[in-house]
């Protein structure tokens, strides 16, 4: 699998990273192990989790795997903080504190001393900016983690924490972690421009739409699906609107054409974005895995690429936001 550098750091990551959202959840600890073992044997080196996926079990899950499954220094371990639990539900919290505790307990649940790439998970309205750049900093200059960056936040915020990071210590901003997809291409209008300005790498997640450029939603809403959960139905279904729907049959069109999944089709077209350095995609199942590593050898042809450029092109209805 193809190794790309992150922005302008030294940090390099496959072209496929190992989203691990489901995992204590939907996908258990054996089917956890499949997945990975079969992302490293493919050549895939990210691995992608935070401290609020299924409440730090998708971390202590990891935890059980490294050295077991794969070693630590084979993967390039990514997690996010700044989502915590209380008793009214969850808060955004990147707070000096809020970063730092959660990290420590992200370690803990890792069974590691530091992780390659930590992310403040959101933005926080009641935390200034400056704060949270100098927890990032403190983080490095640690060694807590050896890169740090930021996940769904705004073209501004991005500007401002790579003015600061730097400003003060040996840290810098190394990436920013943004939902992209066919379905998603607001960060197109800004974010995009911004990193492509600062030299910062851009992680697209949920690359297949939150699951609906599989397909697999056309026709009804499968019953072992996300989109029929309990927990995740709220986060497909903003996708399953008119919009959606003539991407994703622009999609399965070009599938058909080209003798592969829709899937592969919808994920190749964000593994060609020259400005992505790691597309994610969470997958449940093990096989949901496999299908997703299928499409690495994909080369849309040019006309297919532009016949999807301009169905899901950013003049059409506003999709929804990070």
């Amino acid at each position: 699998m193809e190794q790309r550098r992150v922005g302008r750091t030294g940090l390099h990551v496959s072209l496929l990273g190992l989203g691990t959202m489901s995992w204590g959840l939907d996908t258990d600890a054996q089917d956890a192990g499949e997945q990975l073992r079969d992302f490293c044997e493919a050549g895939g080196t990210f691995v992608d989790t935070a401290a609020s996926y299924s409440s730090g079990a998708s971390e202590e899950i990891i935890g059980t795997l490294l050295g077991a499954v794969v070693g630590r220094d084979e993967v390039v371990l990514c997690t996010k903080g700044g989502i915590r639990a209380t008793p009214s539900g969850r808060v955004v919290d990147a707070s000096r504190g809020g970063l730092i505790g959660s990290l420590d307990a992200s370690l803990k649940r890792l069974g590691t001393d530091h992780v390659d790439l930590y992310l403040v998970q959101a933005p926080d309205p009641h935390t200034p900016l400056e704060e949270t750049v100098s927890a990032m900093r403190h983080i490095v200059t640690s060694g807590r983690a050896r890169y740090v960056g930021l996940s769904n936040h705004t073209a501004w915020q991005t500007g401002f924490a790579a003015a600061m990071l730097p400003a003060h210590g040996d840290a810098e901003l190394a990436a920013v972690e943004v939902e992209h997809s066919l379905l998603e291409r607001a960060i197109e209008r800004d974010v995009v421009p911004a990193v492509e300005a600062l030299g910062t790498g851009l992680v697209a997640w949920s690359a297949l739409g939150r699951g609906v450029l599989t397909g697999k939603y056309r026709r009804s809403l499968p019953a072992d699906s996300r989109g029929a959960s309990r927990h995740l139905a709220g986060f497909v279904e903003p996708y399953l609107d008119d919009r959606a729907s003539s991407i994703v049959d622009a999609v399965c069109t070009a599938a058909h054409g080209l003798g592969r999944a829709p899937l592969e089709v919808a994920l190749a077209w964000v593994l060609e974005r020259p400005y992505v350095a790691c597309a994610l995609v969470g997958a449940r199942t093990p096989a949901q895995l496999r299908e997703a590593l299928s499409a690495l050898d994909l080369d849309l042809p040019h006309a297919v690429a532009t016949a999807l450029d301009d169905v899901s092109s950013l003049d059409s209805e506003a999709s929804p936001g990070t």
